[in-house]
């Protein structure tokens, strides 16, 4: 699965599984993107990631889907809403960005823009790698790339509809951490709000499928990924790399010490 039909899958609201990565280790992504998993994320907002750890993550991660069961993509959650992260990850050679702290439509327009190329959008033409994969002319990689919006925020949430609706906007993507404290949460998973939660995490899902977009959200592990997507979400992503490593190392500390 290239760029195009990785967008193209998105966009047709297909059921694809991805998998979340914090850590700069280029061997790890490489392991991770051999595995099958249809893409997988680099996060550079909350992540140990520097730029020439993006660069070489993908470069990791392409290296590891040529030798998996099947083509995964790179794509990146950028650390904020503004043309030149946008434009980086890009020409680093994602295939999409995931857009933190989206708050209204105005805000997924501006996410718009800058991903696409003039007059489309504002994004400066130097594709770097992005040219060896997607090809140089500007149309093209504009419909290879995705933009996904994070709904995270009360502002966010509320309007949803018309974030959804922005034209140009492929998907919305879930932050359960930050939209739990954004209903009132003491922190991330906490119990007191699991109803509103839900309704909320219903109400995305919902509001996306009545708009034509994709819906995508962050699960802690894989039965979360599966409710997830039997409740009408297109794609889930699966716990991080260093959630995995702390919980296996634990697991094995206990059971030796059992």
């Amino acid at each position: 699965m290239n760029a195009n039909d990785f967008s193209h899958k998105v966009r047709a609201r297909e059921k694809l599984v991805g998998y979340w990565i914090t850590l700069d280790s280029p061997a790890a992504a490489e392991r991770i993107a051999r595995l099958g998993y249809d893409y997988v994320v680099l996060d550079a907002q909350h992540g140990l990631i520097g730029y020439q750890g993006l660069m070489t993550g993908l470069l990791a991660i392409d290296a590891g889907s040529a030798i998996g069961p099947q083509s995964t993509v790179g794509l990146v959650r950028v650390e904020a809403n503004d043309p030149t992260p946008i434009g980086r990850a890009l020409d680093a050679g994602a295939t999409g960005v995931i857009v933190p702290l989206i708050d209204s439509a105005d805000d997924v327009a501006r996410a718009v823009r800058a991903a696409k190329y003039p007059p489309a959008g504002v994004r400066s033409f130097g594709p770097m790698r992005a040219s060896l994969r997607i090809g140089p002319v500007p149309a093209d990689s504009d419909d290879a790339t995705v933009v996904l919006a994070m709904i995270e925020t009360p502002l966010g949430l509320e309007n949803v509809a018309e974030i959804c609706a922005t034209p140009g906007l492929d998907g919305v993507y879930v932050g359960p951490s930050d939209l739990s404290l954004a209903l009132g949460a003491r922190f991330p998973g906490d119990p007191e709000v699991e109803g509103p939660f839900e309704e909320a995490v219903e109400l995305i899902a919902r509001t996306a499928r009545e708009a034509g977009i994709a819906a995508g959200i962050h699960t802690f592990d894989g039965e979360s990924a599966k409710k997830r997507l039997d409740q009408g979400y297109t794609f889930a992503t699966v716990a991080s790399d260093l959630a995995h490593l702390e919980a296996i190392a634990a697991t094995h500390l206990a059971t030796a010490r059992s």
